[in-house]
């Protein structure tokens, strides 16, 4: 039996979430209240010394970091595969997850983390910073979409798990998808259409 732990508002274990809902596969999950400070438990840091979700339990193995964790439930259940088959294909879905990681997802963290301040105390030109970046970064996706289906190219990849919570959150954020968009509002549209990512969402 696989087990998760997971958070259930961390989107790096919402992005396993959705893999491990489109290979259908059957999990436990085991909720790390990130608030409470249960990711720097003994027990926890056994699984992961880096005290942080998710965690992915398969029999023996233990595997952490939702990218590792991503394509290691790829290669181990193989079907419906969500990496390419020749090496150019795996490295842009690698180099779009990364940006999804580590340019994306952050900023829209942040954004987050100041719209649940008392709004007295918000920082309004940091928000605005951020909301201006978010947009630079869905810009950069417009071009690479093109007539595109999906984010690395004609079916749905690790890279496409990687970005749909932050996308799911944008109408949170104040940022909406303007004519400018087309492409990311077609391929949203696409990723609202998969049980994987309806199921997160509701």
């Amino acid at each position: 039996m696989i087990v998760l732990y997971d958070f259930p508002e961390c989107p790096y274990a919402q992005k396993v979430r959705i893999v491990l809902a489109e290979k259908e596969l059957e999990f436990e999950t085991k909720v790390v209240d990130l608030r409470k400070g249960e990711q720097r438990a003994a027990e926890f840091l056994k699984l992961n010394p880096l005290g942080k979700v998710p965690v992915l339990v398969d029999d023996e193995a233990v595997v952490y970091d939702s990218t590792i964790i991503n394509e290691y439930l790829d290669e181990e259940y193989p079907n419906p595969p969500l990496m390419p088959e020749d090496s150019w294909g795996r490295a842009k879905v690698r180099m779009m997850e990364d940006m999804a990681d580590m340019l994306f997802t952050p900023r829209v963290e942040l954004v987050q983390a100041e719209l649940r301040r008392p709004e007295a105390e918000r920082d309004q030109e940091k928000v605005r910073r951020l909301q201006t970046e978010i947009l630079h970064l869905l810009r950069r996706l417009e071009q690479t979409l093109g007539s595109r289906s999906f984010v690395a190219g004609d079916f749905f990849s690790l890279a496409d798990a990687a970005f749909v919570p932050g996308l799911l959150a944008l109408p949170s954020l104040g940022i909406e998808l303007d004519s400018s968009l087309q492409a990311v509002q077609r391929w949203l549209h696409a990723l609202q259409g998969r049980p994987s990512v309806r199921a997160l969402a509701g």
